[in-house]
């Protein structure tokens, strides 16, 4: 395990921010992780853990230790009539790993097609799309404690999750490798298809007989047409929480904004279109300098080429601002900043 110093850190996330890592190092192995975790100087120099990089935005350079996950591996640890369990590493990319288990014909994931990013991130940020979110599908996962070296095992109680939310992200935050993550998959679909434009992409494609395959690329061409591939334009996907309001505020929301995109909570209220809030605020497709909101999609902020992770940030600040005016809402980063 070799560790370099003053390493750029460009090529590792997804906006392309220039920024540099005091010191850098890859895990390849459980074994690695735990060496690297006994060793005192290193363990308390530990600042981040990076998988794909899809979901920070870096400010500035890092001072400390950035570990780049590349635990890799993907194999069946359980298996009934109507459901398999399946285990894959946390450095394994995403979109190829929910391909994988569409090949093989175990539902679960489809609606979670072309999410960038690994799967250690995963359960971090509950990711989800389309009505489906990771929790749906989350049995355990494992996940090395850095200040004690000891591996501990996460069912979805103690992950706590919440929307784009886990104790990865808060309680536990820093404090905790995730190595590998349990899916609990089903041989028998159950199709999700009412939320979003996923019916009307499916009969926009002549689809009349569903399959977890249609849907994904239902999904796959939507997120295609919708926003920017980070390999053509540096990006972090979504950059802002949809905000959920409680009943009373939602019915006074509703009041004023009848039309506004609005997706019903299980427990009342409702979870409002973020990117409807920003694009009313006259913000979307607006550049300033190498930053701006993405033409096709409010909820995304881009680097142009240049922009810095403090330009983007003040960018974020002003849009945050804008809609707390004139909507008297408050959003929320989805994005981590460092």
């Amino acid at each position: 395990m070799h560790i370099h110093s003053n390493f750029e850190l460009k090529p590792y996330n997804t906006f392309g921010i220039a920024a540099s890592a005091e010191f850098f190092t890859r895990i390849q192995t459980i074994e690695q992780a735990q060496e690297l975790v006994s060793d005192s100087n290193w363990k308390e120099r530990i600042r981040l853990v990076l998988g794909g990089g899809s979901n920070i935005l870096l400010t500035q350079n890092v001072q400390g230790l950035v570990v780049k996950n590349e635990l890799k591996g993907i194999k069946v640890v359980e298996e009934s009539t109507s459901t398999i369990l399946v285990e894959a590493a946390a450095g394994e990319t995403w979109h190829p790993f929910v391909q994988y288990c569409i090949a093989h014909d175990w539902a679960g994931l489809e609606n979670l097609s072309l999410i960038p990013g690994c799967v250690g991130a995963s359960p971090m940020q509950n990711i989800g799309a389309y009505g489906v979110e990771l929790k749906d599908v989350f049995e355990r996962l494992t996940a090395l404690h850095i200040p004690t070296g000891a591996m501990h095992t996460f069912t979805k109680a103690d992950c706590a999750f919440a929307y784009r939310e886990s104790v990865f992200k808060r309680k536990f935050k820093g404090e905790y490798l995730i190595c590998s993550v349990v899916f609990r998959l089903s041989k028998n679909p159950v199709f999700h298809t009412s939320y979003g434009a996923i019916a009307t992409q499916l009969a926009q494609m002549g689809i009349t007989s569903l399959s977890i395959r249609a849907i994904a690329d239902a999904v796959i061409a939507i997120r295609t047409s919708k926003l920017p591939d980070p390999a053509q334009i540096g990006n972090a996907g979504s950059f802002f929480k949809n905000p959920e309001l409680s009943n009373e505020a939602f019915l006074a929301f509703q009041q004023n904004h009848p039309n506004a995109p609005a997706y019903p909570l299980p427990n009342g209220g409702a979870k409002v279109a973020a990117g409807w809030l920003i694009e009313q605020c006259g913000w979307k497709g607006k550049r300033i300098g190498d930053c701006g909101v993405h033409t096709q999609q409010a909820l995304v902020l881009v680097n142009y080429g240049n922009a810095t992770g403090a330009e983007l940030l003040a960018l974020s600040n002003n849009i945050i601002n804008t809609v707390a005016d004139k909507f008297g809402i408050q959003l929320e980063r989805e994005v981590n900043l460092l």
